[in-house]
């Protein structure tokens, strides 16, 4: 089979990048977006080791880092604003607490979609109502009423994949909750940040505030974290989210509530559970996943877009060097990326345990200090082989990419 007809169903990181390399290698590739436009603002992400050697490959080292928040470090305060530790940015040489690459969000998915935007087809406002597959390719019913026929499915669409549900099964059998939630949005920077993120966590509650510099010096990211074991509010319903928010935060001491003064007027709310995406496959048929849909780290780990941009290399180059065979395709792509999902996750869970409250029935806090987490944290950062493809025909290849050897077995 020569140039396949791929949707991908999610415009945010992981699919983007996906078309990126889908297209690269002679894909035909229809990114559809259930979201009116690209959704801005979000999270700062990290790219560390063989996440930063993919942002290369792909040509984007330099949109990338003009991107960036520019984030020089670190300081975890008290309730008086007095600085208690501090991290740098080139700790641990740029892989550390701060990451040398650094970006919201929704910037980096701009950088995306800037770069595949001319060889891509984009379909924003719509989404996947039903699908049907055979053995020669999957028949795709849009929520708009269009129909079209690909030849692979790819589900890239997040936490809450309505892919997933719609193959696999429903969201409870994958979504495995670490008993914490996570807000964010941004706000004036009425608070002097000046690319030093502060941070203040209450150690009786498990709480935490944090504010970041972003690229804008007008404005900041502000996040809080909490422990909410029985957390039931729809990811859709934000009047909902802010009234949980509101509550959990009450009598939060340091900069709190200047911070929730400006939850009413912020453009860019997000609210959801802290949880994982645990699967023990990643496909079926001529339908697979990708990113947070198939195996979610939560932002405990860190790692949530360093496992999208590497995970998307390799589907891409897996499903290339089969000669877009999906079973042969797909089982390689699994193969290749469990170990480093798997390592990526428990880093999740360790952090998530560091905040849990003390109690008579709570597991220890784990000791970070042994020579078992410095390698963990290896594995979960450069613990996975990155072949070149060579093999494949590559069709947009920016001049002096690495690609040059053979695919390794």
């Amino acid at each position: 089979m020569s140039g396949p007809r791929v949707l991908v169903a999610g415009a945010s990181i992981a699919g983007p990048a996906l078309a990126h390399w889908l297209r690269r290698w002679g894909a035909e590739v229809t990114v559809v977006e259930r979201a009116p436009e690209l959704r801005p603002g979000g999270q700062a992400v990290d790219a560390r080791g063989v996440a930063r050697e993919v942002i290369g490959r792909m040509g984007l080292d330099p949109a990338v880092r003009a991107a960036c928040t520019d984030t020089a470090g670190a300081h975890t305060m008290d309730a008086d604003g007095h600085v208690l530790e501090t991290f740098r940015a080139d700790d641990d040489g740029g892989d550390g607490f701060i990451a040398d690459i650094e970006i919201l969000r929704g910037d980096l998915s701009q950088v995306l979609y800037d770069d595949t935007r001319d060889g891509v087809e984009y379909v924003f406002g719509d989404r996947i109502a039903e699908l049907a597959q055979d053995a020669d390719g999957v028949d795709v019913v849009f929520a708009g009423g269009n129909r079209r026929r690909f030849d692979l499915v790819v589900g890239a669409d997040g936490l809450h994949s309505e892919l997933r549900a719609m193959v696999f099964g429903p969201h409870e059998r994958f979504l495995r909750h670490l008993g914490h939630a996570l807000a964010f949005y941004s706000v004036p920077n009425e608070f002097g940040l000046d690319r030093w993120l502060l941070e203040y966590q209450d150690q009786e509650s498990g709480r935490s505030a944090l504010l970041r510099p972003i690229q804008d010096a007008t404005r900041a990211m502000a996040m809080f974290y909490f422990a909410s074991a029985d957390f039931d509010v729809d990811h859709r319903d934000v009047a909902a989210q802010k009234v949980l928010l509101r509550e959990r935060m009450a009598g939060l001491g340091w900069l709190t509530p200047d911070i929730l003064a400006h939850l009413d007027d912020t453009p860019d709310f997000y609210l959801d559970q802290i949880a994982q995406v645990v699967m023990d496959r990643w496909s079926s048929g001529r339908v697979g996943l990708l990113g947070d849909a198939a195996f979610s780290s939560s932002p405990m780990s860190g790692q949530g877009t360093g496992l999208a941009l590497v995970g998307a290399y390799l589907l891409a180059g897996e499903l290339a060097a089969a000669g877009w065979d999906p079973e042969a395709g797909f089982a390689r792509y699994e193969a290749r990326m469990r170990s480093f999902v798997e390592a990526n996750q428990e880093i999740g869970r360790l952090n998530a345990r560091s905040r849990d409250l003390p109690g008579p029935d709570a597991e220890p806090r784990p000791d970070f200090a042994g020579e078992w987490f410095t390698e963990l944290v290896g594995r979960a950062i450069n613990g996975v082989e990155l072949p070149d493809y060579a093999g494949v025909p590559d069709s947009a290849a920016p001049a002096g990419s690495p690609i040059t050897s053979s695919v390794k077995p």
